[in-house]
């Protein structure tokens, strides 16, 4: 699995174009992998913002002014914001897959970057504008067990999707840190590299939701947990989403 290198920070008038670098290990080429950037702003999950591979794939209400490229000869995946605002101030999350490889734990995280639109004026930068889209997916915002026990999570899909043609991935987030994540499910759980297998995924078709199960729950498993599901028949698009995410705590 490769590893990724993120500057911690970065700092662009608003504006200008913010190019935000994510270098792999020199052991594997950027070449032979896709890209994916994600924004996340706090007490919100990632957002998934494009793919890059040969070209550019841009989420859904995703603006035009975030595009992905790929160096060579840094081994190094780039996002671009032309026109910086000061609502993109956000971390930058890069992860990748190997273009051989559909969704299983060949995709690793980048560290983030947090970019900032230094804005000199207040006022004078504009407000900006949020998306009024929807979420797909729902998760309850927090849930306690006693430790030992079993944590069950739910991650339910609107009444328009059905759950049994999604493939549902789970992440865990500590603050400060990127989501690491867990696994996979479908119809078997694949588990992430070094996950333990007291983390299990599963599927409740009669609620329409997917399951994250933590067994003999740990005080090191508190954090936010956030689903994602893929429809099973795509493969790095925009048909990705995410849920709101659920705050564990062990007590």
């Amino acid at each position: 699995q490769p590893v990724l290198t993120q500057p911690p920070s970065l700092s662009a008038s608003p504006g200008a174009t913010a190019r935000l670098t994510c270098t792999l290990s020199s052991d594997i080429s950027v070449g032979s992998y896709g890209i994916s950037w994600y924004q996340q702003k706090p007490g919100s999950p990632p957002r998934y913002l494009l793919y890059y591979y040969t070209s550019t794939s841009l989420g859904t209400g995703v603006p035009n002014r975030f595009s992905g490229s790929k160096d060579t000869s840094t081994n190094t995946g780039h996002l671009l914001i032309s026109g910086l605002q000061p609502e993109d101030e956000a971390d930058y999350y890069c992860q990748v897959y190997h273009s051989s490889a559909e969704h299983s734990d060949t995709h690793g995280w980048g560290s983030g970057t947090k970019t900032s639109a230094s804005c000199l004026g207040g006022g004078l930068c504009g407000a900006g504008s949020r998306s009024l889209s929807q979420p797909v997916l729902t998760q309850p915002p927090s849930l306690s067990a006693s430790p030992g026990a079993t944590a069950r999570l739910t991650c339910t899909l609107s009444s328009g999707s059905n759950v049994g043609g999604y493939r549902i991935y789970w992440y865990q987030q500590k603050p400060g840190s990127p989501p690491r994540y867990l696994l996979n499910y479908y119809t078997s759980t694949s588990l992430g590299t070094g996950v333990p297998s007291r983390f299990s995924g599963s599927k409740d078709t009669s609620a329409n939701a997917g399951l994250l199960l933590i067994s003999g729950l740990q005080p090191e498993d508190e954090a936010d947990y956030y689903c994602q599901v893929y429809d099973s028949s795509a493969k790095h698009s925009d048909t990705q989403r995410w849920g709101s995410g659920t705050k564990t705590s062990a007590s």
